[in-house]
């Protein structure tokens, strides 16, 4: 289990492959885009830096985590030789069933296939695989490198030999694994997504501003950011994905995304990654922008 690949180079995936290479495990980041890779590893390198700067880490650890990293754009080239392969691909059930065939092709018969996935079901995903007694959840938290949680989420088929493997893997990059059973939005995601969801149905109803919001959750709960500026963080078309799936598979109103969410989605008004959610990062990361013309 020391050949890990990875796939995709995005902020998931760049995070999941700078904590393998970190541990010492030989890291195979694969992504379509060349662009994508390179945008990866510079973002490990500028979390390596904070890192030294920080007395966490020495030069000579940077070097080596960077030197136990290898990018492909072929998924046969980065994949073939791999003993666990983490799929944190775009949180598009098609791409991921897609992913799932063709690695079920590549990699060795022993090989376990894991999903990053944030709700789409591990049964449905292992269910295109001939190993679905080897296909597992494997959900890190953002920041990968320094958020201690990764839900192991079982599917129907999942063995207990493979979990048994990536729980004592988890530990081994200093996480905290916890065990989960496959449903809609796993145990993480079932109760944020709707916390975040009733957030922007609470702003839909100018019940209160987006600032005044995320105080009250940051200052009566004592949560380290509020629900909107995390949903930002996120980005607010993996929340609505999330909630879709939720709501698709639990048949249950609570569920449905709120209108505002749609909308802004529609609108492209991302969160982070486009500058604009319900907080403007074009200039200020704390310069709010509250979407009324959503309403």
């Amino acid at each position: 289990m020391k050949n890990i690949a990875v796939i995709g180079a995005g902020t998931m995936g760049n995070g999941i492959a700078h904590t393998f290479a970190q541990f010492g495990y030989k890291v195979s980041l694969i992504d379509i885009s060349q662009e994508s890779l390179d945008k990866g590893i510079a973002t490990i390198t500028k979390n390596l830096d904070r890192m030294v700067a920080k007395e966490k880490i020495s030069e000579n650890d940077k070097a080596a985590t960077l030197a136990n990293i290898t990018t492909y754009t072929a998924l046969e080239k980065g994949a073939e030789d791999a003993g666990l392969v983490v799929e944190a691909a775009t949180e598009n059930e098609a791409i991921k069933l897609d992913l799932f065939r063709k690695l079920d092709t590549i990699c060795p018969d022993e090989t376990i296939l894991a999903s990053n996935t944030s709700s789409i079901p591990i049964t449905k995903i292992a269910a295109v695989t001939s190993r679905p007694d080897k296909v597992i959840g494997m959900h890190f938290m953002n920041p990968v490198p320094i958020m201690k949680l990764v839900e192991v989420i079982r599917g129907y088929n999942t063995s207990d030999e493979t979990t048994q493997t990536v729980l004592e893997l988890s530990k081994n990059l200093k996480k905290v694994p916890t065990e989960v059973n496959d449903y809609p939005g796993f145990v993480a995601n079932r109760i944020l997504m709707p916390m975040i969801n009733e957030a922007v149905e609470t702003l839909y109803n100018n019940v209160a501003g987006v600032a005044e919001i995320d105080t009250v959750m940051k200052l009566g709960m004592a949560h380290p950011m509020g629900p909107l500026q995390l949903a930002d963080f996120i980005g607010l078309d993996v929340c609505l994905s999330i909630l879709e799936v939720m709501y698709d598979g639990f048949k249950n109103p609570k569920y449905a995304p709120c209108p505002l969410l749609v909308n802004m989605v529609r609108a492209g008004k991302l969160g982070v990654k486009s500058g604009e959610g319900f907080y403007d990062y074009a200039e200020s990361r704390k310069a709010e922008k509250v979407s009324k013309q959503f309403s």
